[in-house]
């Protein structure tokens, strides 16, 4: 039976990887700071343990992981900068603490922003205005590519609470926006770039649910998204729209 721990499982993300889990069978274990705060059916079948991820250990991080398949970090919000960076880089070490064979395959959180715009692998962190919000994203991502770990990190647009697409219609990309700009933004200058990507966002507006089936469709070791940035859309001529679906900035 594959076995997941789950961190950050009281948000919205993590309560749908947690749902999912039980729905596919699997052994769930959770870290929460407030047992009120988690869904009483998620509660009632999932291994449960009282940590606080602001203030635990390396230590306690490695042994709530230690000997998953897999681990999925839902936790912390880009919105919190350093201390959401912090985060990160504890819950990488507590991996990397971890002897190899006991290791699980780790998902993390970023944004859209974080995928290559073109071919040149300009991001949408490197624009203006976008940096100035999503930053920790990038040191996030500096800090994986150093581990040795096996990761992937999920790169979506805004997350809403909406009935799931299914994976079949989803347009799912590796490392690359998937929602390609025009060809002609790989010669533009980055403030003319700005709103060509901000015009893709619509297509990037994806359910909660849909992020969370495409993480526990990819925890296999060593697959093919080991080690990338996985961008998702909606399918091609559909958009989603922010004042409707109540999108958070962490995810933008």
């Amino acid at each position: 039976m594959t076995s997941v721990a789950v961190l950050g499982a009281t948000g919205n993300l993590g309560k749908h990887v947690a749902r999912q889990v039980l729905e596919r069978g699997w052994s769930l274990s959770v870290a929460v700071r407030n047992r009120g705060r988690l869904n009483p059916a998620i509660a009632a079948y999932a291994q449960v343990a009282d940590l606080d991820l602001s203030s635990a250990s390396i230590e306690q991080l490695a042994r709530f992981a230690e000997g998953h398949d897999a681990l999925v970090f839902c936790a912390g919000v880009v919105t919190e900068g350093e201390a959401f960076v912090s985060l990160v880089d504890k819950t990488v070490s507590a991996l990397e603490s971890i002897p190899q064979e006991r290791r699980p395959v780790c998902w993390f959180l970023a944004g859209a922003a974080l995928l290559s715009l073109d071919a040149a692998g300009r991001r949408g962190v490197d624009l203006p205005k976008v940096r100035d919000t999503y930053w920790p994203h990038r040191k996030n991502f500096d800090r994986l590519q150093s581990t040795t770990l096996d990761w992937r990190l999920l790169c979506p647009g805004p997350m809403v609470d909406q009935p799931a697409l299914g994976l079949h219609r989803l347009r799912v990309s590796i490392d690359q926006l998937p929602t390609p700009l025009t060809s002609i933004a790989g010669s533009l200058p980055a403030p003319l770039v700005l709103p060509l990507f901000a015009m893709k966002i619509p297509e990037m507006i994806i359910p909660y649910a849909d992020a969370a089936a495409v993480i526990l469709a990819n925890v296999q070791p060593n697959d093919s998204m080991s080690r990338h940035r996985v961008g998702i859309a909606l399918p091609v001529g559909m958009k989603g729209k922010k004042d409707q679906w109540a999108a958070r900035p962490r995810e933008a």
